[in-house]
């Protein structure tokens, strides 16, 4: 499946690789977006009812896997998941170690930021319309693990998981889902303009 067709002279792939790859840059990008993903965690509002917290993590997830790519997003939100359950308090509120309750959305991040990256590789990050589609693949497919995961640890039943891990969120999701539809295609705006002024150039 396609969401586009190249045109000559425009950059390719995902954003990241718009000024070329590196061994060093490959590592500098994904050690920087499991930091962008443990900051946003500290953006973080409790839930009555909920051991699951309002964060900015979810954004930055998807974010970071449409940006880098599948094989790079989903490395990083590993190592985001290992540091932090190694001891690196950067989890929600400053956490660390392994969250039991909510695990699964750990791994989710995993799974979205390399679904994320593998939309975006094909255009899915460059118009409005297809990024509110590729955020809500990734969102859901985060709901899509750690709500389960969410029961299971906790003794609720679906639904009381349902209503406690992913409802209070969608509202949050809706206004993340936007605000990425702005920016990604408008990055890649930015770009194509650049390479329309300086065609001879290599990105």
């Amino acid at each position: 499946m396609t969401y586009g067709v190249a045109v000559p002279g425009r950059p390719t792939g995902v954003l990241a690789d718009v000024w070329g790859r590196s061994v060093v840059r490959d590592v500098v990008l994904t050690v920087g977006a499991a930091s962008a993903v443990g900051l946003a965690a500290q953006i973080s509002i409790p839930v009555p009812g909920s051991p699951v917290p309002i964060t900015g993590q979810t954004f930055a997830v998807v974010l970071a896997g449409a940006a880098l790519g599948a094989s790079r997003g989903a490395v990083a939100m590993l190592l985001y998941a290992i540091a932090g359950a190694l001891g690196v308090p950067w989890f929600a509120g400053g956490a660390s170690g392994w969250p039991a309750a909510t695990g699964g959305y750990l791994i989710g991040f995993i799974l979205a930021a390399a679904l994320a990256g593998q939309l975006a590789a094909l255009g899915a990050d460059r118009r409005p319309v297809h990024t509110v589609g590729l955020m809500a693949a990734g969102n859901a497919l985060i709901y899509l693990v750690g709500v389960p995961w969410l029961a299971f640890a906790t003794g609720m039943d679906l639904t009381a998981a349902v209503a406690a891990g992913l409802v209070p969120y969608l509202i949050g999701d809706v206004l993340k889902t936007f605000l990425a539809a702005a920016f990604l295609p408008g990055a890649w705006s930015l770009v194509g303009r650049r390479a329309d002024a300086a065609p001879d150039r290599r990105f």
